[in-house]
């Protein structure tokens, strides 16, 4: 698989192992860019990135009781850190696309050495990421996500990490919102939020969420959604989630187009979001391409994941990676027009 190649549907870029395309049934369903250079100027809604050193936000920015210290994130959302700071591993140009054979599929590969003290965080990892895609059966397409951090610096003993994929999808992509999309969640259980959007340690029933398994609608502007839901309570959860089964998270679907979504992982968590704060200007590419901008509740973002402020010290298992340890994940989105 080609980092870009009509037979794969899929278009990824070096800055942030970006998903910068995700084609079915002759339609990308993720918002993005038509050229690289614009990521980096105007992609405040972080469209395809992948997010680290942690995802989500990390409360007042700092990380306390780390190889005996306090470390000071960049605080980049009012008092707390999120997606890893104002230059996450989403800003970040990786290594890569590198084409290789991975679980018997051909995909490519990308990786990025994140330096001790980047950004706040200690400790020197390698993060790698594997994209494969195939089909599963005939139309619908199948792409596989992998995550892999590894403690190679000598700096310090331990550091915390977490890795997610930050695409926002729009299954009606000639529309520029989400209206008439439907939704089936998993669970209806949430990490209920203090006003900074910090966990307050609760996990309850979202009052918005239908029962598990039930399908509902998105409006022009309600439901509205950012908010973790979680599968797991935080004491089960291992540092690598890769030897358990997928579990799905997430379906989608919308009646004009025909077109839909499945997004499965072994990730604990997600977070759902319907896109209130995508604020892009209308752009033009260097060849003179128009690009129409993108508003608020353009794109539905999901991303798979540990607690929101993992690092905190009752849940920092999730996330605490010390030398000789590998932190991993995977996830899967399938696609298909009917």
């Amino acid at each position: 698989m080609s980092p870009q190649s009509p037979e794969s549907a899929f278009t990824f870029l070096a800055q942030g192992a970006a998903i910068q395309e995700f084609n079915v049934g002759g339609e990308n369903i993720v918002l993005g860019f038509p050229e690289a250079n614009l990521y980096k100027s105007h992609n405040a809604p972080y469209f395809g990135e992948t997010i680290g050193r942690t995802t989500n936000r990390v409360k007042g920015a700092k990380i306390h009781n780390l190889n005996g210290k306090t470390y000071a994130l960049h605080s980049n959302d009012g008092p707390n850190c999120l997606h890893g700071g104002g230059q996450g591993w989403g800003k970040k140009d990786f290594d890569g696309p590198m084409p290789v054979n991975r679980n018997g599929k051909e995909g490519v590969q990308f990786t990025y050495l994140s330096q001790d003290g980047e950004e706040g965080y200690p400790g020197t990892v390698e993060c790698t990421v594997w994209y494969t895609a195939g089909k599963e059966e005939e139309g619908t397409t199948v792409l596989d996500v992998e995550y892999q951090v590894e403690f190679v610096g000598d700096e310090c003993d331990e550091t915390v990490v977490g890795v997610t994929n930050h695409s926002y999808f729009n299954l009606n992509p000639t529309s520029p919102t989400i209206d008439g999309h439907a939704i089936t969640l998993s669970t209806d259980q949430y990490l209920t939020l203090d006003p900074n959007s910090i966990p307050t340690g609760e996990i309850a029933a979202h009052a918005s969420a239908p029962k598990p398994n039930t399908t509902f609608f998105l409006g022009p502007t309600t439901p509205s959604f950012d908010d973790c839901f979680v599968l797991d309570p935080p004491n089960i959860i291992p540092l690598d989630t890769r030897s358990l089964p997928l579990r799905t998270l997430v379906r989608m679907s919308h009646p004009a187009t025909k077109l839909n979504l499945e997004i499965s992982s072994t990730e604990p968590a997600f977070q759902f979001y319907t896109g209130e704060h995508i604020e892009v200007p209308a752009l033009e590419t260097s060849t003179g391409e128009k690009m129409a901008a993108k508003g608020p509740r353009a794109g539905i973002a999901v991303e798979p994941s540990r607690y929101v402020d993992a690092p905190r010290s009752e849940w920092r298992g999730q996330c605490l990676l010390k030398k000789g340890e590998i932190w991993g994940a995977k996830s899967r989105y399938r696609a298909w027009k009917e």
